[in-house]
């Protein structure tokens, strides 16, 4: 049983004995970088989503980046994407001289809302990036349409839901490209990493290419077809990735679990809401997170949090919203209110700890603390 007063961690990783093994073995060889593992990951990867590719490198930013720069997004180019997400999601349209543009969210998925998506499309718009919000995908259906009627990209940001599925389909496989992110919160970790999967030719060549310095495939070491970048993985990350993907069903099935837990504890709790699943998804547990009820208000939130916090519970407020950054509303002049939806869901989210290592007791503390604050 666990320590009354123990602290308890917002998120953790799951690693293994085997996890570490793999490493010890790769340590052995003289291959730490550019060598088996890697290929071996991408193999295994692009099965796991059901692509043609996928590009190992070393986070879901550069992820992103290397998709963008695969689709030839630049200066003069807008992508739209949504204000409730992590930042990369919209930083990466930054990196390669593009606007980024906002659409507000589903009041119910939290995930960009495609009605909404295409009333901000304009002569200059070249993609879309939809989030899979916390392992849940938004109407990717809605969006390929649109894109088809529109002529745009799509990059399915699954940085957040590797395992979960829309009709059958892999998360990461659903737009023209999808990418994933290894930091050790996610479903499995590398340490650092992420992933590019597609089944465009053009899109892989150049992310194969840009995360290593810009060399040519079968290029000697000194010649460089264009400008790049050094985002690969490592070796050693790789052979973590590979022991954590074959864990994935275990993985994911002891998450689920602790949801449950979490779920049944809060049956009839009417202080909060959690996020409704899209028509067709199944998700894949990233993290827990419940919504204050309208009348709460941000500063209600927030003393909250420092209350669980100084009682040592582990908890964060996913996630601010992306056009209020300060220096986004520098650069682009966003202001409160320009979307209402997503503001108000972020002013009112709770993350509660959320990893495979949690107990029932934990979780009868973390709710009966929260309960004892709302």
């Amino acid at each position: 049983m666990s320590q009354p007063n123990h602290p308890i961690a917002l998120a953790r990783p799951d690693i293994s004995q085997q996890e570490i093994d793999a490493v010890v073995k790769v340590l052995k060889t003289p291959n730490l970088s550019i060598g088996p593992k890697v290929t071996e990951f991408e193999e295994k990867f692009a099965a796991q989503c059901r692509t043609k590719y996928a590009v190992a490198c070393n986070s879901g930013t550069s992820a992103l980046h290397l998709t963008l720069l695969g689709m030839g997004v630049g200066p003069d180019d807008e992508v739209i994407t949504t204000p409730f997400s992590f930042i990369a999601s919209s930083n990466c349209i930054m990196f390669v001289g593009a606007t980024p543009k906002f659409a507000d969210i589903d009041p119910d998925t939290w995930c960009l809302d495609p009605k909404k998506t295409e009333d901000a499309i304009s002569k200059k718009t070249k993609a879309m990036i939809p989030v899979d919000v916390f392992g849940i995908t938004p109407d990717m259906n809605a969006f390929m349409s649109i894109a088809q009627s529109r002529r745009l990209r799509v990059i399915e940001d699954s940085c957040e839901a590797l395992g979960t599925t829309f009709q059958g389909r892999p998360a990461g496989s659903l737009g023209d490209a999808g990418v994933f992110g290894f930091y050790p919160n996610k479903q499995i970790t590398t340490g650092e990493g992420g992933m590019v999967v597609t089944d465009d030719d053009a899109i892989a060549e150049i992310a194969q290419s840009v995360r290593n310095q810009g060399r040519g495939s079968g290029a000697s070491w000194l010649a460089h077809e264009r400008l790049g970048y050094n985002f690969r993985l490592s070796d050693i990350n790789c052979a973590i990735g590979c022991v954590q993907l074959e864990r994935l069903n275990e993985i994911l099935t002891k998450r689920a679990a602790v949801a449950e837990l979490y779920d049944d504890r809060l049956v009839g709790e009417d202080r909060l809401t959690t996020q409704l699943v899209t028509p067709g998804c199944h998700k894949s547990w990233f993290v827990y997170v419940v919504r204050l009820r309208d009348g709460y208000t941000p500063e209600n939130r927030d003393r909250i949090l420092n209350m669980l916090r100084d009682e040592g519970i582990g908890c964060s407020n996913y996630f601010a919203p992306l056009h209020l950054q300060p220096f986004y509303r520098e650069s682009f002049g966003f202001k409160p209110g320009d979307f209402p939806v997503c503001e108000a869901l972020s002013e009112r989210t709770i993350a509660l700890p959320f990893h495979t290592e949690l107990s029932a007791d934990d979780v009868d503390r973390v709710v009966t603390s929260l309960q004892r604050l709302l």
